[in-house]
């Protein structure tokens, strides 16, 4: 059977979404509290109706007879084989019988009913995350290179669980969760794992594992998925660009060309290969942006702005700002340009 024919609670393993960070003596302390509510409900209703209830005293039911009935019943002790017959009694079992007792069952089934708990809140936060999802970022492996473009989605803006990671390593997964991401257990090259990650109803899939091949494979079915989806996908070998280009990327950047270049720039011009990272980590310094014009910037050039503009992105076409087309900044135009991040000395 596919994964996307699955019922939600099926997917509790597969589909993992970010949890809520809390303490464990807040949680002991709640669970105390609706034990001790529970409790209290009890006696409130042995009490009210205490005409219909016999004590083997035959001295009716007080208020203490109410806690003593509620307590024995609620911790699954019974009565009827030992009975406390003095007052002072059961008020040792209502002030310190009754604490131990629930303290033992918090720690007995506690952890028991909390996986079960937890595993219904996410069969039920599942189902609603299929049902609502769309518009989203998928990122297909979570290496090194997958880990980078999460931060720089992270640091555009992107909410963490408008971001879903698929993979199949667990450690991955794990520290995807970690940063409130939601992750996928699967591979990406599986038509049901893009599925049930919502590929075909992200607006970007980005494609990052540690092989060409399986990025060319999980293009191809990512690309059948969401024809519309923008594909960015990272090649390690220049010879595989035009692969991943015919398997429907929009765009492909090559790694190791990167790399080496950034390399021999590094040998002859350091200072020029320091001013490329700080324009590509977009949480410090300067970074490269892209927003639309404003209505009084229409009709002028992109180099007289404040801003130092790089380009143009004109239907969905990139020309650089020395560009005959960018002479002019024309309606619906973007620009890609530079802009400060943290104000210097503030890094």
């Amino acid at each position: 059977m596919s994964l996307t024919d699955e019922a939600s609670h099926s997917l509790v393993g597969v589909i993992r979404m970010p949890d809520k960070v809390e303490s464990p003596v807040r949680a002991i302390l709640k669970r105390v509290i609706g034990a001790m509510a529970a409790l209290m409900l009890a006696v409130l209703i042995v009490y009210l109706d205490r005409d219909g209830y016999r004590d083997v005293n035959e001295d009716g039911v007080s208020l203490l007879d109410a806690f003593y009935y509620a307590t024995v019943s609620l911790s699954t002790t019974g009565y009827g084989d030992i009975t406390p017959a003095s007052s002072s009694a059961r008020l040792v079992n209502v002030l310190v019988i009754t604490p131990l007792r629930v303290l033992f069952l918090i720690v007995l089934v506690g952890t028991t009913l909390e996986v079960l708990t937890e595993r219904s809140r996410q069969a039920l936060r599942i189902q609603k995350w299929r049902r609502v999802v769309r518009d989203h970022v998928v990122v297909v492996g979570y290496g090194t290179k997958g880990r980078s473009a999460v931060a720089a989605l992270l640091g555009d803006g992107v909410e963490p669980g408008s971001i879903v990671v698929v993979d199949t390593v667990q450690e991955s997964l794990d520290a995807a969760t970690a940063k409130g991401l939601v992750v996928v257990h699967g591979s990406g090259t599986r038509n049901d794992v893009l599925r049930v990650a919502g590929a075909a109803r992200a607006r970007a899939i980005v494609v990052a594992p540690n092989r060409d091949d399986t990025a060319v494979l999980v293009t191809l079915t990512a690309r059948e998925l969401a024809p519309k989806a923008q594909i960015v996908a990272s090649v390690r070998e220049r010879e595989n660009e035009h692969l991943l280009r015919q398997s429907g990327a929009d765009s492909v950047v090559v790694s190791s060309e990167t790399a080496g270049r950034l390399l021999g720039m590094a040998t002859a011009t350091p200072s020029v290969v320091a001013m490329v990272e700080d324009l590509l980590t977009p949480d410090q310094g300067l970074a490269i942006s892209e927003r639309d014009v404003e209505p009084s910037e229409i009709g002028g050039s992109p180099r007289h702005l404040p801003d130092i503009v790089l380009g143009v992105v004109r239907g969905g076409t990139l020309y650089r700002v020395d560009a005959p087309e960018a002479d002019a900044i024309e309606p619906g135009d973007r620009l890609l340009y530079v802009k400060k991040v943290t104000p210097p000395g503030e890094e």
